[in-house]
């Protein structure tokens, strides 16, 4: 015969104490998995939108990122007479050439930040359709202005319109905030890239060169051309998408890591607090089993009824956990990047994976936690049992 699943949860409400304190263990730990996981999620997902469709980054072979990669002059006009390269009314090809630096600046609650500032074409809003001027102007061509990303004048002291920020000696005006929803260039100033150059005595050698190709579709074959040029052999063309997207790799794999070691750890405890519940239960209900086991339940539905309790517990917890951890992804941080060694703002993000991750977590602690009382449970002999109450 089969337990009814009314008595399950009947004894799953009998012990609240010792059944609320579990749960609790538990909701803590799938908290801290599912928060890990946002986070990597977070980065990733904020580095991937930093991507726009139809445009090709082109930088230096083995360069960890843009700050470690140069591209002479003689190579952007390589570049600049490949085919499929969008071009605007004036029969402009939409290029922008960028040298990418990183500056110390004093963050707002304190310490000092590695910021990254970026030098960009007048092209650049023709190639990066979503930035967008949410307050000020954009700044002008030939003069040393900066537009910032939101995140940036959150974070740091002086990054406001009106302040002037130091870059290589020099005195650099803030005149206006940009957004792009949330990508990685939110955490960036931006300037006119030849007066970027000139400040860091470059030349004409840029980070890197973007493009804007004439259709998407046209990767592949704008892609042969490039590779065939053995001018450009040093260098290597990604869909932005891709090139961001790799960008995230290393740092969200180290958070990853390092989060669910020190879950796995957090873990245990709720498994052996999980094990004690049901072990306290099993003893407080030696003769209920004893019953059971006369009136006719096998030791399959005896071991099959506790170990449900102890599911049913993990599954309250798991889901008060994600309850939690769906309110981080109003809460914004910002990390040092490994790749571009700058720091980047982002968001936690849920998403489906997550959630049944953190639950199948969830129901694993269960299991281990509540197999073995189960099974002694199961094996309680029916005359020992009875004779105990």
């Amino acid at each position: 015969m089969k337990i009814p699943i009314k008595y399950i949860v009947k004894n799953f409400t009998t012990r609240k104490l010792t059944s609320v304190i579990t749960i609790s263990g538990i909701a803590l730990v799938v908290f801290v998995f599912a928060a890990v996981l946002m986070m990597a999620n977070g980065i990733e997902k904020t580095l991937r939108s930093s991507g726009t469709d139809g445009n090709v980054i082109i930088t230096r072979k083995s360069a960890n990122g843009e700050i470690s990669s140069l591209v002479d002059g003689n190579t952007q006009n390589i570049i600049s007479t490949l085919p499929h390269i969008a071009k605007n009314a004036d029969g402009v090809p939409l290029i922008t050439y960028e040298p990418v630096v990183i500056i110390n600046l004093n963050k707002v609650n304190g310490g000092l930040s590695n910021v990254t500032v970026r030098g960009v074409s007048p092209t650049v809003r023709q190639i990066r359709p979503q930035v967008k001027i949410i307050r000020g102007k954009m700044f002008q061509f030939g003069l040393r202005e900066l537009i910032v990303g939101e995140s940036v004048t959150k974070n740091i002291v002086g990054a406001e319109i009106g302040q002037t920020i130091k870059i290589a000696g020099d005195n650099w005006k803030v005149v206006g905030v940009f957004s792009t929803d949330g990508s990685a260039f939110d955490s960036e100033f931006w300037g006119d890239a030849k007066q970027l150059l000139s400040a860091f005595n470059r030349g004409n050698t840029v980070s890197s060169v973007t493009l804007k190709l004439d259709d998407a579709a046209n990767f592949d074959a704008f892609n042969r051309a490039f590779e065939s040029d053995k001018r450009l052999q040093q260098f290597e063309a990604d869909t932005e998408k891709d090139y961001f997207e790799k960008q995230s790799y290393a740092l969200s794999t180290f958070i990853s890591i390092v989060g669910i070691f020190i879950t796995v750890i957090f873990s245990l405890g709720a498994t052996i607090g999980a094990m004690i519940t049901m072990y306290s239960t099993v003893a407080n209900r030696t003769v209920e089993v004893g019953t059971l086991r006369s009136l006719g339940f096998s030791r399959r539905s005896i071991l099959l009824a506790f170990l449900t309790e102890s599911e049913a517990i993990s599954i309250v917890g798991g889901v008060i956990g994600l309850f939690i951890a769906f309110f981080l992804q109003f809460i914004s941080i910002s990390v040092l990047n490994f790749t571009s060694f700058s720091e980047i703002a982002f968001s936690f993000a849920l998403n489906p994976g997550i959630i049944i991750a953190s639950l199948i977590f969830a129901v694993v602690m269960g299991f281990v936690g509540g197999v073995l009382p189960s099974i002694r449970a199961a094996r309680l002999n029916i005359v020992k049992a009875l004779r105990a109450g």
